[in-house]
Protein backbone atom coordinates (compact mmCIF):
# COMPACT_ATOMS: atom_id res chain seq x y z
CA UNK A 1 0.00 0.00 0.00
CA UNK A 2 1.35 3.61 -0.51
CA UNK A 3 2.36 5.69 1.79
CA UNK A 4 0.15 8.57 3.27
CA UNK A 5 0.83 12.42 4.39
CA UNK A 6 -0.48 13.36 7.20
CA UNK A 7 -2.54 15.91 5.66
CA UNK A 8 -4.18 13.12 3.14
CA UNK A 9 -4.94 10.84 6.02
CA UNK A 10 -6.82 14.13 8.11
CA UNK A 11 -8.50 14.90 4.99
CA UNK A 12 -9.74 11.24 4.52
CA UNK A 13 -10.76 10.62 8.37
CA UNK A 14 -12.75 14.58 7.82
CA UNK A 15 -14.35 13.34 4.35
CA UNK A 16 -15.94 10.34 6.85
CA UNK A 17 -17.07 11.79 9.58
CA UNK A 18 -18.86 14.52 7.42
CA UNK A 19 -21.18 11.31 6.99
CA UNK A 20 -21.81 11.47 3.03
CA UNK A 21 -19.26 8.79 1.71
CA UNK A 22 -18.62 5.50 3.09
CA UNK A 23 -15.23 3.64 3.85
CA UNK A 24 -15.52 1.99 0.68
CA UNK A 25 -16.22 5.09 -1.55
CA UNK A 26 -13.39 6.89 0.05
CA UNK A 27 -10.65 3.99 0.21
CA UNK A 28 -11.51 3.57 -3.76
CA UNK A 29 -10.97 7.34 -4.30
CA UNK A 30 -7.51 7.60 -2.59
CA UNK A 31 -6.10 3.96 -3.54
CA UNK A 32 -6.10 2.96 0.02
CA UNK A 33 -6.88 -0.73 1.48
CA UNK A 34 -10.33 0.44 3.21
CA UNK A 35 -9.40 -1.94 6.69
CA UNK A 36 -7.00 1.14 7.17
CA UNK A 37 -9.49 3.73 7.37
CA UNK A 38 -11.52 2.79 10.56
CA UNK A 39 -8.13 3.21 11.88
CA UNK A 40 -7.35 6.98 10.83
CA UNK A 41 -10.85 7.74 12.12
CA UNK A 42 -10.41 6.38 15.50
CA UNK A 43 -7.00 7.84 15.85
CA UNK A 44 -8.58 11.27 14.95
CA UNK A 45 -11.42 11.21 17.00
CA UNK A 46 -9.37 10.26 20.15
CA UNK A 47 -6.18 12.66 19.38
CA UNK A 48 -6.91 15.04 17.02
CA UNK A 49 -5.02 16.51 14.15
CA UNK A 50 -1.89 15.41 16.38
CA UNK A 51 -2.61 11.89 15.44
CA UNK A 52 -1.22 11.63 11.90
CA UNK A 53 2.15 13.53 13.32
CA UNK A 54 4.65 10.88 12.93
CA UNK A 55 6.27 10.20 16.31
CA UNK A 56 9.94 8.67 17.10
CA UNK A 57 9.16 7.37 20.63
CA UNK A 58 11.03 4.94 22.55
CA UNK A 59 7.97 3.10 24.93
CA UNK A 60 9.30 2.23 27.93
CA UNK A 61 8.48 -1.36 29.71
CA UNK A 62 5.95 -0.24 32.18
CA UNK A 63 4.56 1.61 29.63
CA UNK A 64 3.84 -1.42 27.38
CA UNK A 65 2.70 -3.37 30.38
CA UNK A 66 0.30 -0.68 31.15
CA UNK A 67 -1.36 -0.24 27.44
CA UNK A 68 -2.03 -4.10 28.23
CA UNK A 69 -3.34 -4.31 31.16
CA UNK A 70 -5.06 -1.31 30.01
CA UNK A 71 -6.86 -3.54 26.56
CA UNK A 72 -7.62 -6.71 29.00
CA UNK A 73 -9.22 -5.15 31.56
CA UNK A 74 -11.26 -2.98 29.44
CA UNK A 75 -12.03 -5.49 26.93
CA UNK A 76 -10.51 -3.45 24.24
CA UNK A 77 -9.36 -4.60 20.50
CA UNK A 78 -5.13 -3.70 19.44
CA UNK A 79 -6.71 -1.25 16.93
CA UNK A 80 -8.88 0.68 19.64
CA UNK A 81 -6.24 0.34 22.24
CA UNK A 82 -3.48 1.86 19.49
CA UNK A 83 -5.68 5.16 18.54
CA UNK A 84 -6.17 5.47 22.57
CA UNK A 85 -2.29 5.54 23.12
CA UNK A 86 -1.62 7.18 20.11
CA UNK A 87 0.57 4.01 18.98
CA UNK A 88 0.51 4.12 14.82
CA UNK A 89 0.57 0.75 14.58
CA UNK A 90 -1.82 -1.71 16.05
CA UNK A 91 0.36 -4.43 14.92
CA UNK A 92 3.03 -3.16 17.45
CA UNK A 93 0.33 -3.92 20.67
CA UNK A 94 0.13 -7.34 19.14
CA UNK A 95 4.23 -7.54 18.76
CA UNK A 96 4.25 -6.59 22.94
CA UNK A 97 1.61 -8.96 24.09
CA UNK A 98 3.36 -11.89 22.09
CA UNK A 99 6.35 -11.03 23.55
CA UNK A 100 4.89 -10.90 27.11
CA UNK A 101 3.19 -14.35 27.29
CA UNK A 102 6.04 -16.01 26.32
CA UNK A 103 9.32 -14.16 27.89
CA UNK A 104 7.52 -12.24 30.32
CA UNK A 105 8.18 -8.60 31.39
CA UNK A 106 11.68 -8.73 30.50
CA UNK A 107 11.32 -8.90 26.74
CA UNK A 108 9.38 -5.82 27.06
CA UNK A 109 12.26 -3.76 27.60
CA UNK A 110 13.81 -1.94 24.69
CA UNK A 111 17.19 -3.13 23.19
CA UNK A 112 19.94 -0.43 23.00
CA UNK A 113 20.16 1.10 19.18
CA UNK A 114 23.29 1.45 17.27
CA UNK A 115 26.39 -0.70 16.98
CA UNK A 116 27.49 -3.32 20.03
CA UNK A 117 30.46 -2.01 21.52
CA UNK A 118 33.46 -3.68 20.60
CA UNK A 119 34.41 -4.13 24.34
CA UNK A 120 34.19 -8.15 25.70
CA UNK A 121 31.23 -7.92 27.75
CA UNK A 122 31.30 -10.79 30.37
CA UNK A 123 28.68 -13.23 29.81
CA UNK A 124 25.79 -12.60 32.03
CA UNK A 125 25.50 -15.64 34.60
CA UNK A 126 21.07 -17.19 34.76
CA UNK A 127 19.94 -16.28 37.73
CA UNK A 128 20.82 -18.95 40.53
CA UNK A 129 18.13 -20.61 42.76
CA UNK A 130 18.16 -19.73 46.10
CA UNK A 131 20.27 -22.31 48.13
CA UNK A 132 17.73 -24.48 49.80
CA UNK A 133 17.86 -23.42 53.94
CA UNK A 134 19.04 -20.27 53.14
CA UNK A 135 17.04 -16.61 53.86
CA UNK A 136 16.16 -15.84 50.38
CA UNK A 137 14.87 -20.39 49.63
CA UNK A 138 12.80 -19.49 53.02
CA UNK A 139 11.31 -15.96 52.26
CA UNK A 140 10.08 -17.71 48.51
CA UNK A 141 8.74 -21.04 49.84
CA UNK A 142 7.01 -18.66 52.49
CA UNK A 143 5.57 -16.23 49.41
CA UNK A 144 4.75 -19.60 47.49
CA UNK A 145 2.64 -20.96 50.57
CA UNK A 146 0.48 -17.34 50.86
CA UNK A 147 -0.17 -17.38 47.38
CA UNK A 148 -1.60 -21.37 47.32
CA UNK A 149 -3.57 -20.79 50.63
CA UNK A 150 -4.84 -17.49 49.50
CA UNK A 151 -5.33 -19.16 46.05
CA UNK A 152 -7.67 -21.77 47.59
CA UNK A 153 -9.57 -19.94 50.30
CA UNK A 154 -11.50 -17.77 47.18
CA UNK A 155 -11.67 -20.97 44.86
CA UNK A 156 -13.67 -22.52 47.92
CA UNK A 157 -15.69 -19.67 48.12
CA UNK A 158 -16.91 -19.89 45.00
CA UNK A 159 -17.40 -23.25 45.14
CA UNK A 160 -19.79 -23.59 48.00
CA UNK A 161 -21.79 -20.62 46.47
CA UNK A 162 -22.05 -21.98 42.63
CA UNK A 163 -21.69 -25.72 43.38
CA UNK A 164 -18.71 -26.79 41.17
CA UNK A 165 -15.30 -24.99 40.13
CA UNK A 166 -14.86 -23.88 36.47
CA UNK A 167 -12.10 -22.43 34.64
CA UNK A 168 -13.96 -18.61 34.73
CA UNK A 169 -14.14 -19.15 38.83
CA UNK A 170 -10.14 -19.89 38.61
CA UNK A 171 -9.03 -16.74 36.55
CA UNK A 172 -11.65 -14.58 38.53
CA UNK A 173 -9.35 -15.57 41.45
CA UNK A 174 -5.73 -14.73 39.46
CA UNK A 175 -7.55 -11.72 38.49
CA UNK A 176 -7.86 -10.63 41.93
CA UNK A 177 -4.55 -11.84 43.32
CA UNK A 178 -2.76 -10.57 40.16
CA UNK A 179 -1.54 -7.60 41.82
CA UNK A 180 -0.33 -9.36 45.24
CA UNK A 181 1.46 -12.98 43.51
CA UNK A 182 3.39 -13.26 40.13
CA UNK A 183 0.75 -14.02 37.56
CA UNK A 184 3.32 -17.01 35.48
CA UNK A 185 2.87 -18.69 38.94
CA UNK A 186 -0.67 -18.65 39.57
CA UNK A 187 -1.87 -19.79 36.54
CA UNK A 188 0.69 -22.36 36.44
CA UNK A 189 -0.43 -23.68 40.16
CA UNK A 190 -4.03 -23.87 38.68
CA UNK A 191 -3.06 -25.37 35.35
CA UNK A 192 -4.22 -22.96 33.47
CA UNK A 193 -2.37 -21.58 29.87
CA UNK A 194 -1.61 -17.90 30.78
CA UNK A 195 -3.43 -17.18 26.93
CA UNK A 196 -6.87 -18.77 27.65
CA UNK A 197 -6.47 -16.28 30.97
CA UNK A 198 -6.23 -13.53 29.28
CA UNK A 199 -9.42 -13.98 27.14
CA UNK A 200 -11.01 -15.28 29.97
CA UNK A 201 -10.02 -11.86 31.65
CA UNK A 202 -11.94 -10.35 28.98
CA UNK A 203 -15.27 -11.96 29.52
CA UNK A 204 -15.07 -11.63 33.01
CA UNK A 205 -14.92 -7.68 32.54
CA UNK A 206 -17.78 -6.87 29.84
CA UNK A 207 -21.29 -6.84 31.17
CA UNK A 208 -23.44 -9.89 30.89
CA UNK A 209 -25.73 -9.65 27.52
CA UNK A 210 -28.08 -12.44 28.97
CA UNK A 211 -28.14 -10.13 32.33
CA UNK A 212 -31.70 -9.22 32.19
CA UNK A 213 -33.24 -11.90 30.35
CA UNK A 214 -31.55 -14.39 33.57
CA UNK A 215 -33.45 -12.45 35.51
CA UNK A 216 -37.33 -12.69 33.56
CA UNK A 217 -36.07 -16.52 33.18
CA UNK A 218 -35.85 -16.68 37.08
CA UNK A 219 -38.73 -14.65 38.14
CA UNK A 220 -41.48 -16.79 35.10
CA UNK A 221 -39.56 -20.25 36.79
CA UNK A 222 -40.19 -18.90 40.66
CA UNK A 223 -43.88 -17.73 39.94
CA UNK A 224 -44.91 -20.59 38.70
CA UNK A 225 -43.07 -22.68 41.47
CA UNK A 226 -40.44 -24.50 39.49
CA UNK A 227 -42.98 -25.96 37.73
CA UNK A 228 -42.02 -24.95 34.16
CA UNK A 229 -39.22 -26.20 32.15
CA UNK A 230 -37.15 -24.43 29.27
CA UNK A 231 -40.44 -25.26 26.70
CA UNK A 232 -42.75 -23.12 28.52
CA UNK A 233 -40.38 -20.93 29.91
CA UNK A 234 -40.00 -19.73 26.20
CA UNK A 235 -43.82 -19.76 25.35
CA UNK A 236 -44.36 -17.48 28.43
CA UNK A 237 -41.01 -14.79 27.21
CA UNK A 238 -43.14 -15.40 23.41
CA UNK A 239 -46.53 -13.78 25.19
CA UNK A 240 -44.44 -11.04 27.10
CA UNK A 241 -42.67 -9.59 23.85
CA UNK A 242 -39.26 -11.48 24.21
CA UNK A 243 -38.44 -13.63 21.44
CA UNK A 244 -35.73 -16.77 22.36
CA UNK A 245 -34.59 -19.95 21.18
CA UNK A 246 -36.11 -22.33 23.17
CA UNK A 247 -32.50 -23.72 23.61
CA UNK A 248 -31.14 -20.45 24.73
CA UNK A 249 -33.67 -20.55 27.83
CA UNK A 250 -32.07 -24.23 27.99
CA UNK A 251 -28.60 -22.89 28.28
CA UNK A 252 -29.28 -19.93 30.83
CA UNK A 253 -31.63 -22.24 33.03
CA UNK A 254 -28.76 -24.65 32.77
CA UNK A 255 -26.63 -21.75 34.07
CA UNK A 256 -29.04 -20.51 36.58
CA UNK A 257 -29.56 -24.19 38.07
CA UNK A 258 -32.84 -24.26 37.24
CA UNK A 259 -34.53 -27.41 36.80
CA UNK A 260 -38.09 -29.04 36.53
CA UNK A 261 -39.68 -31.39 38.64
CA UNK A 262 -39.35 -35.05 37.52
CA UNK A 263 -43.43 -36.77 37.87
CA UNK A 264 -44.32 -40.74 39.36
CA UNK A 265 -47.03 -42.94 38.55
CA UNK A 266 -50.58 -43.32 38.67
CA UNK A 267 -53.40 -45.01 40.64
CA UNK A 268 -55.47 -48.23 38.52
CA UNK A 269 -58.99 -48.53 39.01
CA UNK A 270 -59.36 -51.52 37.04
CA UNK A 271 -61.49 -54.55 38.55
CA UNK A 272 -62.53 -56.75 35.63
CA UNK A 273 -65.34 -56.45 33.96
CA UNK A 274 -68.69 -55.80 36.66
CA UNK A 275 -70.67 -53.97 34.35
CA UNK A 276 -70.89 -53.36 30.33
CA UNK A 277 -67.29 -52.37 28.29
CA UNK A 278 -67.81 -49.43 25.56
CA UNK A 279 -66.16 -49.69 22.54
CA UNK A 280 -63.15 -47.52 21.85
CA UNK A 281 -64.42 -44.94 19.71
CA UNK A 282 -61.88 -42.48 20.87
CA UNK A 283 -58.79 -44.62 19.04
CA UNK A 284 -56.07 -42.16 20.78
CA UNK A 285 -57.67 -39.24 18.44
CA UNK A 286 -57.06 -36.30 20.89
CA UNK A 287 -57.87 -33.52 18.82
CA UNK A 288 -60.99 -31.42 19.08
CA UNK A 289 -62.15 -28.99 16.81
CA UNK A 290 -64.42 -26.96 19.61
CA UNK A 291 -64.92 -26.29 23.04
CA UNK A 292 -67.12 -29.57 25.02
CA UNK A 293 -66.97 -32.06 21.71
CA UNK A 294 -64.37 -34.52 23.48
CA UNK A 295 -64.11 -35.39 27.71
CA UNK A 296 -61.60 -37.73 28.95
CA UNK A 297 -62.02 -38.61 32.79
CA UNK A 298 -59.86 -41.29 35.18
CA UNK A 299 -59.44 -41.46 38.91
CA UNK A 300 -55.94 -40.84 40.34
CA UNK A 301 -54.77 -41.35 44.27
CA UNK A 302 -53.05 -39.50 46.77
CA UNK A 303 -51.26 -41.26 50.03
CA UNK A 304 -50.91 -38.11 52.87
CA UNK A 305 -50.86 -38.24 56.56
CA UNK A 306 -51.39 -42.22 56.83
CA UNK A 307 -54.70 -42.09 54.61
CA UNK A 308 -55.69 -42.10 51.08
CA UNK A 309 -57.76 -39.47 49.05
CA UNK A 310 -58.88 -40.12 45.49
CA UNK A 311 -59.47 -37.41 42.74
CA UNK A 312 -61.78 -37.49 39.53
CA UNK A 313 -61.11 -34.86 36.95
CA UNK A 314 -62.79 -34.33 33.68
CA UNK A 315 -60.67 -33.05 31.00
CA UNK A 316 -61.44 -31.31 27.73
CA UNK A 317 -59.74 -32.37 24.80
CA UNK A 318 -60.21 -29.18 22.96
CA UNK A 319 -58.04 -27.16 25.27
CA UNK A 320 -56.60 -29.44 28.51
CA UNK A 321 -59.12 -27.71 30.56
CA UNK A 322 -60.41 -29.40 33.74
CA UNK A 323 -63.87 -29.05 33.68
CA UNK A 324 -64.37 -29.96 37.18
CA UNK A 325 -63.53 -32.56 39.81
CA UNK A 326 -64.44 -34.42 43.05
CA UNK A 327 -62.20 -35.63 45.97
CA UNK A 328 -62.76 -38.10 48.34
CA UNK A 329 -61.43 -40.44 51.29
CA UNK A 330 -62.72 -43.64 49.24
CA UNK A 331 -62.96 -44.24 45.43
CA UNK A 332 -66.79 -45.36 45.58
CA UNK A 333 -69.22 -44.53 42.70
CA UNK A 334 -70.56 -41.86 44.51
CA UNK A 335 -67.14 -39.51 43.22
CA UNK A 336 -67.75 -40.57 39.56
CA UNK A 337 -71.21 -39.86 40.16
CA UNK A 338 -71.05 -36.46 41.61
CA UNK A 339 -68.29 -35.56 39.01
CA UNK A 340 -70.28 -36.31 36.29
CA UNK A 341 -73.17 -34.17 37.71
CA UNK A 342 -71.21 -31.41 38.19
CA UNK A 343 -69.53 -32.02 35.01
CA UNK A 344 -73.36 -32.17 33.04
CA UNK A 345 -73.96 -28.86 34.19
CA UNK A 346 -71.58 -27.04 31.85
CA UNK A 347 -72.76 -28.46 28.89
CA UNK A 348 -75.63 -27.22 26.82
CA UNK A 349 -78.32 -29.57 25.20
CA UNK A 350 -77.31 -29.22 21.30
CA UNK A 351 -73.50 -30.26 22.34
CA UNK A 352 -73.18 -33.88 20.54
CA UNK A 353 -70.03 -34.64 22.71
CA UNK A 354 -67.84 -38.03 23.50
CA UNK A 355 -66.73 -39.34 26.97
CA UNK A 356 -64.05 -41.26 27.03
CA UNK A 357 -62.09 -43.38 30.24
CA UNK A 358 -60.68 -46.35 31.21
CA UNK A 359 -62.52 -50.05 31.59
CA UNK A 360 -62.42 -48.88 35.48
CA UNK A 361 -65.62 -50.59 37.24
CA UNK A 362 -67.01 -46.57 38.20
CA UNK A 363 -67.57 -46.30 34.34
CA UNK A 364 -69.17 -49.98 33.87
CA UNK A 365 -71.72 -49.21 36.25
CA UNK A 366 -75.30 -49.10 34.68
CA UNK A 367 -75.69 -45.94 36.37
CA UNK A 368 -73.24 -44.10 34.93
CA UNK A 369 -73.78 -45.47 31.66
CA UNK A 370 -77.77 -44.30 31.71
CA UNK A 371 -77.02 -41.26 32.63
CA UNK A 372 -74.71 -40.56 29.78
CA UNK A 373 -77.05 -42.16 27.86
CA UNK A 374 -79.89 -39.49 28.62
CA UNK A 375 -77.91 -36.44 27.31
CA UNK A 376 -77.28 -38.23 24.93
CA UNK A 377 -73.47 -38.68 25.30
CA UNK A 378 -71.57 -41.14 23.68
CA UNK A 379 -69.79 -43.41 26.01
CA UNK A 380 -65.80 -45.01 24.90
CA UNK A 381 -63.63 -46.69 26.77
CA UNK A 382 -59.70 -47.50 26.79
CA UNK A 383 -58.59 -51.24 25.40
CA UNK A 384 -58.09 -53.51 28.56
CA UNK A 385 -54.25 -52.81 30.33
CA UNK A 386 -53.63 -49.92 27.73
CA UNK A 387 -52.60 -46.64 29.70
CA UNK A 388 -52.07 -44.98 25.75
CA UNK A 389 -55.28 -44.46 25.12
CA UNK A 390 -56.00 -42.58 27.71
CA UNK A 391 -52.98 -41.17 27.73
CA UNK A 392 -53.85 -37.09 28.15
CA UNK A 393 -55.55 -38.16 30.60
CA UNK A 394 -52.26 -39.78 32.57
CA UNK A 395 -50.53 -36.65 31.14
CA UNK A 396 -52.00 -34.17 33.24
CA UNK A 397 -52.10 -36.89 36.61
CA UNK A 398 -48.28 -37.00 36.04
CA UNK A 399 -47.66 -33.09 35.95
CA UNK A 400 -50.61 -32.19 38.60
CA UNK A 401 -48.47 -34.28 41.14
CA UNK A 402 -45.26 -33.36 40.03
CA UNK A 403 -46.13 -29.41 39.93
CA UNK A 404 -48.21 -29.80 43.09
CA UNK A 405 -47.83 -32.76 45.48
CA UNK A 406 -44.40 -33.29 45.10
CA UNK A 407 -43.36 -29.58 45.08
CA UNK A 408 -45.31 -28.87 48.45
CA UNK A 409 -45.98 -29.12 51.98
CA UNK A 410 -48.99 -29.45 53.80
CA UNK A 411 -50.60 -29.13 57.11
CA UNK A 412 -53.29 -31.41 56.84
CA UNK A 413 -56.22 -32.67 54.24
CA UNK A 414 -57.99 -29.67 54.61
CA UNK A 415 -55.25 -27.75 53.92
CA UNK A 416 -54.12 -30.05 51.08
CA UNK A 417 -57.80 -29.72 49.31
CA UNK A 418 -57.93 -25.61 49.32
CA UNK A 419 -54.39 -25.61 47.94
CA UNK A 420 -55.49 -28.17 45.43
CA UNK A 421 -58.40 -25.62 44.56
CA UNK A 422 -56.29 -23.03 43.74
CA UNK A 423 -53.44 -25.27 41.51
CA UNK A 424 -56.40 -26.88 39.58
CA UNK A 425 -57.39 -22.26 39.16
CA UNK A 426 -53.79 -22.18 38.32
CA UNK A 427 -53.66 -25.22 35.60
CA UNK A 428 -56.55 -24.06 33.69
CA UNK A 429 -56.08 -20.02 34.17
CA UNK A 430 -52.37 -19.38 34.12
CA UNK A 431 -50.47 -22.28 33.13
CA UNK A 432 -49.23 -22.35 29.45
CA UNK A 433 -49.88 -25.16 27.52
CA UNK A 434 -46.78 -25.70 25.23
CA UNK A 435 -49.02 -26.66 22.16
CA UNK A 436 -51.23 -24.08 23.21
CA UNK A 437 -48.55 -21.05 23.57
CA UNK A 438 -51.82 -19.91 25.87
CA UNK A 439 -53.38 -21.27 29.32
CA UNK A 440 -56.47 -23.43 28.73
CA UNK A 441 -58.72 -20.94 29.78
CA UNK A 442 -56.94 -17.95 27.59
CA UNK A 443 -57.42 -20.67 24.26
CA UNK A 444 -61.01 -21.14 24.67
CA UNK A 445 -62.20 -17.51 25.34
CA UNK A 446 -59.55 -16.61 22.28
CA UNK A 447 -61.81 -19.37 20.22
CA UNK A 448 -65.17 -18.07 22.02
CA UNK A 449 -64.29 -14.68 20.58
CA UNK A 450 -63.13 -15.85 16.63
CA UNK A 451 -65.87 -17.89 16.30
Amino acid sequence: MAKFTAEEKLQAALRYLEGKESYCEIARSIGVDHNALPKWVKQYELQGINAFIKQYTNYSAQFKLDVLNFMIENGTSSLETAAIFGIAAPSTIRQWRKQFETKGFDALQSKKKGRPSMKKETKKQPKQAPVEGSPEALQAEIDRLRMENEYFKKVERLSSSQGNITKEDKVKVIYELRHKYSVKALVAFAEIPRSTSYDLVKKINRPDPDAELKVEIQAIYNEHEGRYGYRRIRDELVNRGQKVNHKKVQRLMKALGLKCIVRMKKYKSYKGTVGKIAPNILERNFIAEAPNEKWVTDITEFKLFGEKLYLSPVLDLFNGEIITYTIGSRPTYTLVSEMLEKALEHLQEEHQLLMHSDQGWHYQMKQYRHTLQARGIVQSMSRKGNCHDNSVMENFFGIMKSEFLYLKEFENVEQFKEELEKYMNYYNTKRIKAKLKLSPVEYRTQFTQAA
